[in-house]
């Protein structure tokens, strides 16, 4: 298995880029192809819902949203050549064995847009929501729950990164979410110099970690597990974990429990997608 396609949906938020620098560091592994997504607003959906709206009004603001789209894919489009050239990328349709990158305009609301385009990708990647200022939430959302693709949450950071998926964690307590993570993750695993499988020590849900190791290593991945006792919050200390192993990526599954009550009441998966350094591969 690799991987081949890695889709990034963009929307004026200035997120995209450290996404992208990401982005290239797995497409000059892999010699993939990223897509960059620019989920359009389309006029219509900017317009008040079950509010009656003035004929002239209306199409003022529909005139007005139109330029604006304009103006925001003129400019994020020009960013994005000039970027990809800087991280050395080649602009061009998807094929030819090299590791490049495409634009795409893609109208209509980022959750449609992500069901007609993400759910075909190898890999998804997004930004790490921003809590404070209300952004990103709904892109990781929209991701994990509209395509059934692995997604990959980066962190800000302010450089580029060198490497990425040189020493990989997996996250593992038997669930269905974790076991899905690693088979659709499974190209970043086997392309790994290093794997360690993290646990709270109780699988109570099926396989151990013994026999997840067991079947890596049918693979040719050898592994070492690192298990913890629960001490407060699973979520953190499976961050605090992996930074101890030195993992420069973690792969686990996402919201066993709804998302909705994980947002309000706290959980493992948000308590990792709220303090998470390093980037995380999520899999609902």
């Amino acid at each position: 298995m690799t991987i081949h396609t890695i889709t990034i949906p963009v929307r004026g938020d200035n997120k995209g880029n450290n996404v992208l620098a990401h982005a290239a560091v797995l497409a000059k592994r892999f010699a993939a192809h990223v897509t960059v997504l620019h989920c359009r607003p389309r006029p219509a959906d900017l317009l008040p819902y079950g509010v009656p709206v003035p004929g002239f009004l209306r199409d003022q603001i529909m005139s007005s949203a139109s330029d604006l789209a304009d103006e925001e894919e003129k400019s994020l489009r020009a960013e994005f050549t000039q970027l990809i050239a800087e991280l050395g990328l080649t602009e061009r349709a998807a094929g030819g064995g090299v590791p490049s990158a495409s634009w795409q305009e893609a109208p209509g609301r980022q959750i449609d847009v992500l069901k007609h385009y993400g759910r075909l990708a190898d890999l998804i990647m997004v930004p790490k929501p921003d809590r404070d200022r209300n952004l990103g939430a709904n892109t990781l959302r929209s991701a994990l729950f509209a395509s059934g693709r692995p997604v990959l949450m980066c962190p800000p950071r302010d450089d580029a990164p060198t490497t990425l998926g040189e020493h990989i964690a997996i996250g593992w307590n038997g669930s269905i979410e974790a076991s899905r993570a690693v088979a659709l993750s499974m190209g970043l695993i086997e392309s790994a110099k290093e794997v360690t499988i993290i646990s709270a020590g109780e699988e109570v849900h099926g396989a151990t970690c013994e026999d997840l190791a067991a079947t890596l290593a049918l693979r040719g991945v050898t592994t070492r597990i690192e298990r913890f006792v629960v001490r407060g919050s699973i979520g953190d200390q499976l961050l605090e974990q992996a930074e101890k192993a030195k993992a420069d990526m973690l792969i686990m599954g996402a919201y066993g429990d709804s998302h909705e009550r994980e947002t309000v009441f706290g959980g493992n998966t948000q308590a990792v997608v709220d303090n998470a350094t390093m980037p995380v591969v999520l899999v609902h």
